[in-house]
């Protein structure tokens, strides 16, 4: 079973966050339905998606807020899940809900190339939710504001740019356009720990840690 942004569940969810509804989790559950578990063998559940209630014993969970891991507390009442974290140091924060793996966040590289440009037109943008950027001191505060906009809008004004700061999946999107990312999010100090990543790699590397986790929890024999 799959659980994702095709809900009904999340429709209302995401229909309450106005604005914010052009969040990466959204976008990035898309990918995973279309791109990532066709490629992927487990007779494991698939949860993409946050919407407490939604989910299964013997699940694959996408971790998609670093930020508040605790949003997810309520998964403590499910079995067998794997957790995966599009950051490194969420796994431990999430490690008491079930058995964590780091699987650096991709993209669709030839869905993103289209959107680039020959030559670049503008300097500097922020690209990402407006609330992200909360009390950020940019060191060069007059760059443009690329916020809560369709993600097709988003990638071929981003395109246009030289610099942007920008993390996670906006950050990714970036370097495949061409644009240098700048670091803006303290947690993030080094641009260099966002690299693309392709999503059909993402689900090679994915069902190789699913292979290993289920293999040990059925005690085969190496």
């Amino acid at each position: 079973m799959i659980f994702n942004h095709e809900h009904q569940a999340y429709k209302e969810k995401r229909g309450k966050l106005h604005l914010n509804k052009f969040n990466g989790a959204y976008y990035y559950s898309k990918e995973i339905t279309d791109n990532i578990i066709p490629l992927v063998k487990t007779d494991r559940n698939w949860v993409l998606v946050n919407v407490e209630g939604y989910a299964w014993d013997h699940s694959i969970v996408f971790i998609h807020n670093n930020k508040h891991p605790s949003l997810y507390s309520w998964l403590k009442d499910y079995k067998d899940l794997i957790l995966v974290c599009g950051v490194p140091s969420t796994c431990e924060k999430v490690a008491h809900l079930g058995t964590p793996i780091y699987l650096p966040l991709s993209v669709d590289v030839n869905y993103i190339s289209k959107f680039k440009v020959n030559k670049k037109t503008k300097e500097i943008a922020y690209v990402g939710r407006k609330e992200k950027a909360y009390g950020v001191k940019f060191d060069i505060p007059w760059a443009t504001r690329l916020e809560n906009i369709p993600r097709d809008k988003l990638l071929g004004e981003m395109a246009k740019y030289k610099k942007v700061y920008a993390v996670g999946r906006c950050a990714i999107e970036a370097k495949v356009l061409g644009c240098e990312v700048l670091p803006y999010d303290n947690r993030f100090p080094d641009p260099e720990i966002w690299q693309v990543l392709d999503n059909t790699y993402a689900a090679y590397m994915l069902q190789e840690k699913l292979d290993e986790i289920d293999s040990l929890k059925r005690g085969d024999k190496v």
